[in-house]
């Protein structure tokens, strides 16, 4: 439900439950408040219905530039959505494009930009921008081209550091799959990127994930996660297809996991390919916000390769 620009969720987790409808209501206020809709492509085509924008987009770019090839922005004389670098090259790019939509231009048109002292920049490489006038016609064809290549993630657990995640990816290139074996642990309005799934056992449902997906382990049992990491390493085996198996927890909770499964058969070959603990070394803090952070910039390299 939205109300004064204020995004909050019509039903939660049952309070008592980790904190979590407190954490998701003033999660959603603040993120809705600054993004509905939640992404720039959602932002972009609904703003469409309404009248036309110009999409500016990075059509090539060359040395230290502050964007890649196919980064973009669309520009409304009352708004913008995503962002094609900031500083005086966006500012700018921006002014031009309003001064198209006053003017009715109607055509795309390129410009070429040296990010030198006489923009102010000195990132020294050279980007050009597209400009293209767009309407509610081309919506359809925008979504197709605009769309993000989503890095289809698995996670299990719903717990306070499973919820941190979520939200810390909500913005990010990740198609997630959210799986937990209790009932009442989701909260309502997540958004379209992420997918929820009760399965018990819930080792059941490694399964059916896509090949290639990262896998996050971090449920509200041991014996679960044992469970879950074993079925990773059992589909490993069978078609070598999950890149990325992370499993939350110590040194010494690993040791004993390790013990375990090596007594169920795997080899030691097989375990080192586990990754646990999860996060990036050296940040040490341990509240869910924290390693929320550290979890997912680990991720985001994974995705980069």
């Amino acid at each position: 439900m939205q109300f004064m620009g204020l995004c909050v969720l019509t039903q939660a987790v049952p309070d008592g439950y980790c904190g979590a409808a407190a954490e998701w209501t003033i999660f959603y206020r603040f993120y809705c408040m600054h993004t509905t809709p939640r992404t720039a492509l959602d932002q972009l085509l609904h703003r469409l219905s309404q009248g036309p924008a110009v999409l500016v987009s990075v059509s090539r770019a060359q040395g230290s530039v502050p964007r890649e090839t196919g980064a973009w922005m669309a520009v409304w004389p009352d708004g913008l959505a995503g962002t094609v670098g900031g500083g005086h090259l966006e500012w700018d790019a921006v002014r031009r494009a309003r001064e198209a939509l006053a003017g009715g231009v109607a055509t795309a048109w390129d410009l070429r930009v040296a990010l030198g002292p006489s923009l102010g920049q000195c990132c020294g490489g050279v980007v050009e921008l597209r400009f293209e006038p767009v309407s509610q016609a081309q919506a359809g064809d925008l979504r197709e081209r605009l769309a993000p290549a989503l890095t289809p993630l698995a996670l299990f657990g719903g717990g306070h550091v499973g919820q941190a995640i979520v939200r810390a990816l909500v913005p990010l290139p990740f198609a997630v799959h959210w799986i937990d074996s209790r009932d009442g642990v989701f909260p309502e309005g997540l958004p379209p990127s992420v997918c929820t799934e009760h399965a018990e056992p819930v080792r059941d449902a490694v399964r059916g994930l896509p090949s290639g997906a990262l896998v996050l382990v971090m449920s509200f049992s041991h014996a679960e996660d044992l469970d879950i990491v074993a079925a990773c390493l059992q589909r490993r085996r069978a078609s070598d297809d999950l890149p990325f198996v992370g499993l939350i927890g110590s040194k010494t909770k690993w040791a004993t996991f390790r013990r375990r499964l090596s007594d169920r058969g795997f080899a030691q070959e097989e375990l080192d390919r586990i990754t646990c603990p999860i996060g990036i070394p050296g940040i040490t803090g341990k509240a869910p916000e924290v390693v929320a952070a550290s979890v997912v910039a680990q991720l985001l390299l994974v995705r980069s390769g």
